[in-house]
C-alpha cells in the first residue's frame, strides 16, 4: 500500500504550486518527457494519442467543409520571409536560422518555419490565374519552430505540432466568412469535444497576428485563473496577395488580388485539457477525446474465471467504446491510482462476487461515483454514463469560468481584482492602444479579446475616461 500512496503523493497540490502540479501531471501521466534539446519535448504515446484524437476530429470536419491537406517545406529562404514587412518583424525574435549545409556556408540563410504564410503565398502566386481557380482551401499538419525564451510542455515549446490552414478567395466577403467559419469550428472542437468553454471574439490591433487585417480568437480560462489563447483565425485581406503578387482574372478579364485567411490550433490544447479539468489525483479527460474511455480492472484476477470474464467484457465493450483491460500483476489499488492519474473517464471493476451476481462496478473519474450495473445492461449504461461525464465536465468548467469572471468599472476596482482574484475581467475600453498599454503597465493584464457578445458596462473607458467603444475581456495569460 505504501507504493500506491507514494504514486499520488508525488503530485504537488494545485493550490500549493500550480506550475509544479502541471509539470508533475505531464510527467506522471506519461504525456511527455524532456528531450536533450532545451525547450523541446518528447510526446509519449499516451500524449500523442490525445493529439491524434484531436487531429482525427478536426481533420474530418475540415474535409467536410471542403479543405484539402497539403505539405509545405520546413525551410523558408530569407528573401521570401522578407516580402511581407509586418510579418517578418513580428516573427524575427523567434526565428531559427540554418546557415550551413554540411561543411558549406549557404549563400542565403534558411528560416526553419515558424509559420508557413510566405510558402503558401509563393505557391499560390504560381498556380492561380483565373477566378475558376478559386477558392483554394488548403490545410497542413506539421511542426513549427519558435525560439522561445521560457518553455513549458504543450503550452510553449521551441517545436510544437499544429495544423495551419491557408485559404485564398475571390472577395473580401468570402474571406471574412471563412475566417469566422473556422473560428466557430475551433469553438465547436473545444466545447463539444474537449469540454472547454471558450469566449469568441476579435483581438485588438496591438494583439493581432503580424501582417493580418484582423485576428479572431477563442479564449479559455484555466483552473488557476489565467487565460489561454486556444485557437486563432486570421483575415489577411489582400495584404499578403499584394506583397506576393497573387492575382486572378475575374469574369470580366480584369486582374484582381485574392483575399486570404490563415488559422491554426496546436498541441497547447492538451495543456488546456490538463489545466481546465485536472485535479490533485491527475488528469480528467472528457470521454470524446480520451484514448481509453473505459479501463477494466479485474479484482482477484488469479481466481478461476475472472480474467476470462474480463476479456469477454472487453470484447463486448470494444464494439461501442475505446476500452483497455489491465491484466498486469500490479495490485488493484495501484491500478486505480494509475488510471485516475491518466484521466480515464470510466473504470470497470469485476471480481468473483461480481461474476456470481452477473454485475460489475462502474466508477466515474470526474465525480468518483460508483454504480453497480448488471452485465446485461452494459451496452446501454456505459454510453449513457460517458455522455453524462462529457456534459458534466463542460458544465463544471463553465461554472468555474463564470465564477472567476469579474466586472470592473474603475481603475482601482480593476487593479484590486487583478491583484486578488485571478480570472477574466470585463471592462470598457476606448479603442486606443495607449490605454491598452497603460492597463498592462498599471494593472498587469493584457486584452484577451473583444467578445462578439458585447455588454454595456459603462459609458467610459476604464483607463482614460473617454467614450468607450468596446467591452473587452482582460486577464493574465499563458
Amino acid at each position: 500500500m505504501a507504493k500506491e500512496k507514494k504514486f499520488v503523493e508525488a503530485i504537488t497540490a494545485m493550490d500549493v504550486d500550480f506550475a509544479q502540479w502541471y509539470t508533475d501531471i505531464v510527467k506522471k501521466a506519461e504525456l511527455v518527457d524532456y528531450s536533450s534539446v532545451k525547450g523541446c519535448m518528447i510526446i509519449r504515446p499516451y500524449g500523442y494519442a490525445i493529439w491524434e484524437n484531436i487531429q482525427k476530429y478536426l481533420d474530418s470536419r475540415l474535409k467536410e467543409l471542403g479543405h484539402e491537406n497539403v505539405y509545405m517545406p520546413m525551410f523558408i529562404p530569407e528573401s521570401l520571409l522578407q516580402k511581407e514587412k509586418d510579418h517578418v518583424e513580428g516573427f524575427a525574435p523567434e526565428v531559427a536560422w540554418v546557415t550551413h549545409g554540411g561543411h558549406e556556408e549557404l549563400t542565403e540563410r534558411l528560416c526553419v518555419r515558424p509559420t508557413s504564410e510566405t510558402l503558401f503565398c509563393d505557391h499560390y502566386a504560381k498556380i492561380v490565374q483565373s477566378y475558376n481557380d478559386l477558392p483554394k482551401l488548403y490545410n497542413q499538419w506539421c511542426s513549427v519552430v519558435r525560439w522561445e525564451k521560457t518553455t513549458r510542455p504543450f503550452l510553449r515549446t521551441t517545436e510544437f505540432l499544429w495544423q495551419e490552414g491557408h485559404t485564398i478567395h475571390a472577395t473580401a466577403e468570402e474571406a471574412q466568412e471563412e475566417t469566422i467559419r473556422i473560428l466557430n469550428l475551433y469553438a465547436e472542437l473545444c466545447e463539444n469535444v474537449l469540454a472547454i468553454p471558450v469566449i469568441k471574439g476579435q483581438k485588438t490591433e496591438k494583439e493581432k497576428f503580424a501582417g493580418a487585417h484582423a485576428t479572431y480568437t477563442i479564449e479559455s480560462l484555466m483552473h488557476d485563473g489565467k487565460a489561454l489563447q486556444s485557437g486563432t483565425s486570421h483575415n489577411f485581406g489582400d495584404g499578403f496577395a499584394r506583397a506576393f503578387g497573387i492575382q486572378y482574372s475575374d469574369k470580366t478579364g480584369k486582374q484582381q488580388y485574392v483575399h486570404q485567411t490563415s488559422w491554426g490550433v496546436t498541441t497547447r490544447l492538451i495543456g488546456a485539457l490538463i489545466m481546465v479539468h485536472g485535479d490533485d489525483s491527475g488528469l480528467k479527460l472528457p470521454p470524446k477525446i480520451a484514448p481509453t474511455q473505459v479501463i477494466i480492472v479485474p479484482i482477484a484476477q488469479h481466481k478461476e474465471g475472472v480474467l476470462e470474464k474480463a476479456t469477454e467484457l472487453k470484447n463486448r465493450i470494444g464494439n461501442f467504446a475505446r476500452v483497455k483491460l489491465d491484466s498486469s500483476d500490479k495490485m488493484p489499488g495501484w491500478k486505480f491510482n494509475e488510471y485516475e492519474m491518466k484521466g480515464v473517464p470510466l473504470r470497470l471493476e469485476v471480481g468473483p462476487k461480481d461474476i456470481e451476481n452477473n454485475q460489475v462496478v462502474l466508477v466515474r473519474r470526474d465525480t468518483r461515483e460508483k454504480e453497480i450495473v448488471s452485465m446485461n445492461e452494459l451496452e446501454n449504461r456505459i454510453p449513457q454514463i460517458l455522455e453524462d461525464i462529457q456534459n458534466s465536465m463542460l458544465e463544471s468548467a463553465r461554472k468555474l469560468r463564470d465564477e472567476k469572471t469579474y466586472t470592473a468599472v474603475t481603475m482601482e476596482e480593476f487593479k484590486d481584482i487583478a491583484d486578488n482574484k485571478p480570472g477574466f475581467i470585463k471592462a470598457m475600453w476606448c479603442g486606443e492602444t495607449a490605454c491598452e498599454e497603460k492597463i498592462k503597465e498599471v494593472v498587469g493584464v493584457t486584452s484577451r479579446c473583444m467578445p462578439f457578445e458585447q455588454e454595456h458596462l459603462s459609458d467610459k473607458c476604464i483607463c482614460c475616461g473617454k467614450e468607450a467603444k468596446h467591452m473587452v475581456y482582460w486577464g493574465k495569460a499563458y
